[in-house]
This record gives structure tokens, C-alpha cells and sequence, in this order.
């Protein structure tokens, strides 16, 4: 184990840091507007995207020949407009998703308070804390829908269908994974052309992006940490060449598999194309797409 040492850097004004970035190279030509963006972005968030902008080797901080501030804004935008792209679309699959789990689940056991009996579960522990999760959201939603049917129905719970509309889709998805009847796992997955373990892993990257784009967090070159789970079989058109699974670009190849089914007529692709037609500088390889990724049959 390393030896940890006390942190001893100091603040540094706006002003100070653009002198700073100036003395490490990078070309800044309007000094005031640097210093705007440094105010209202912050130094730290702007430096994921300066990172790989540094020459070799990285600890001397100085950057490559050429790089100016416009660049790391450049690539900031980008990043921001792909977080939006990327949300979009995930919406789609969250509202899908919740309602083949809603339909099945109930239609398959007949009870529209599936989700809260402990009997269709697997784990205790984890309905038990499914259950901590479910009672808080009612506990302080603000949907008319969930107060007028405690106002108006005895029973403790709502029915399924209520209750998808205010869990986070985290929860939904383990509620997913803790179902205990194996067919109705088996069904819900194959509406979607998965097996079972890859489309609960399918499901946790999704969630894992939809969050990153929710907090604002970086996804250009990025490296996420969740290796995906694939099939043993496709039974629809995905991808052939060699991919990195930990860029965001597999996450983007997912998205898409998902989006063929519940919107087959999707204009995904022409929202990236337009994406990156307004952003030609930025390296696609950053991203994980690999040379002649247009013509894989996922994106035909």
C-alpha cells in the first residue's frame, strides 16, 4: 500500500489559474473570458477534459503544441451535448423496461401487489431493503395519483403499476433481479431478445450512464468500470468488430439494441451524425468507436 501523504494544495483564484495553464502552455488568446468559464464551470471539472490534451510524460503538465482554451471548451460542449443525447434516448428503454416488468410481473402471477409480497422474491434481504426504498418514495412523493389512493384504498401498497411511476429506475431493477419465479424473468428479458444475465447487466450499464448524464458527470473518454455480460446468442443485428467495453461507445451500441425494439424507426443515429458533424474535431477513438464502425449492422 502506498504511503499517504497530506494534501497541502492551496486555492487558486480564476485569474491565478489562467496564469497558470498560460505557463504550462496551453494558448489562450481572451484571457477575461477564460477566466469567466473558470468561474462558472470550475477549474476541476474543465481538467478531465485537459488531461489528455498534456504532452508526454503527463507529470511535467505541460500540454501538447497547439492546444488552446477554445479546444478544452470545445470538448466540454461536446461532452454535455452527448450527456443530453444520451439521456433522451435512455428514457425510452427506462419506460419500456418498467412496463414489460409491470406487465409480465403481474400478468404472471396474477397480483397487481406483486412487487410488495415477499413470496415472489428470492432474497429476503434484498426485498426487505426493496421494501425501505418503495416506503420512503411514498412516504414523500407529491403525485396526486399515490395521495388519492392512500386517501381512497385500505391496502398498505399500491399496485405495481403506481408504484414504477415514482422508484427510481436503480430499484426497479433490482426488484428485476430478486424476482424469484425464473419464467417471468426469462419472459420480460426475451421481449427484449436478451437472456436473462445479460439483460440484467445490460440494464446496470444503462443505469450506470443514465446516471453519469443525470450528475453531470464526464462520459467523453471516459472509462467506466462495469464490464457488460453478453449473450449467448443474438438474435438481432449487433456489433462484429472488436469494441472496447468500457467506452462509452459499447454503452452507445446498447443503447441503440434496445432502441431497435421499442422505437424501430429511431433517429439515434442521425442525432449522433448531427452531433458530430457540429464537432468535427473531436477524435470518435476517444469515444471507443472503432474504424468503420458506420457500417456494422447495429447502425444499418
Amino acid at each position: 500500500m502506498a504511503t499517504r501523504i497530506p494534501f497541502i494544495k492551496t486555492y487558486s483564484t480564476p485569474h491565478e489559474l489562467v496564469q497558470l495553464l498560460k505557463t504550462r502552455d496551453m494558448e489562450i488568446t481572451d484571457e477575461e473570458k477564460a477566466q469567466h468559464y473558470l468561474s462558472h464551470i470550475g477549474y476541476y471539472r474543465l481538467s478531465a477534459y485537459m488531461y489528455p490534451l498534456l504532452s508526454i510524460p503527463k507529470e511535467q503538465h505541460l500540454f501538447k503544441q497547439g492546444v488552446t482554451f477554445g479546444k478544452v471548451m470545445m470538448l466540454y460542449r461536446f461532452d454535455k451535448k452527448l450527456r443530453l443525447l444520451l439521456f433522451n434516448e435512455i428514457e425510452k428503454i427506462e419506460v419500456a423496461v418498467r412496463c414489460a416488468i409491470v406487465n409480465f410481473g403481474t400478468e404472471m402471477t396474477g397480483n397487481p401487489f406483486w412487487m410488495t409480497d415477499a413470496n415472489n422474491f428470492s432474497n429476503p434481504s434484498k426485498f426487505n431493503r426493496s421494501i425501505r426504498l418503495i416506503e420512503d418514495e411514498l412516504n414523500h412523493t407529491k403525485e396526486d395519483f399515490i395521495n388519492h389512493f392512500k386517501e381512497t384504498y385500505t391496502n398498505q401498497y399500491p399496485p405495481s403499476w403506481m408504484l414504477t411511476e415514482i422508484l427510481p429506475f436503480g430499484v426497479i431493477t433490482n426488484i428485476y433481479s430478486n424476482i424469484k419465479n425464473k419464467k417471468i424473468k426469462k419472459r420480460i428479458a426475451q421481449s427484449f431478445g436478451l437472456q436473462v444475465a445479460p439483460f440484467e447487466s445490460w440494464l446496470t450499464i444503462i443505469t450506470v450512464t443514465r446516471n453519469s448524464c443525470c450528475h453531470h458527470a464526464r462520459v467523453w473518454n471516459r472509462v467506466f468500470s462495469i464490464r457488460a455480460t453478453m449473450p449467448i446468442r443474438m438474435s438481432r443485428p449487433w456489433i462484429t468488430l472488436p469494441t472496447d467495453p468500457l467506452k462509452v461507445y459499447f454503452d452507445m451500441c446498447i443503447i441503440k439494441y434496445f432502441l431497435d425494439i421499442i422505437s424501430p424507426n429511431n433517429d439515434m443515429l442521425d442525432k449522433m451524425n448531427r452531433l458530430f458533424a457540429t464537432f468535427p474535431e473531436v477524435d470518435k477513438a476517444a469515444l471507443g468507436f472503432p474504424s468503420g464502425w458506420e457500417n456494422e449492422p447495429l447502425w444499418q
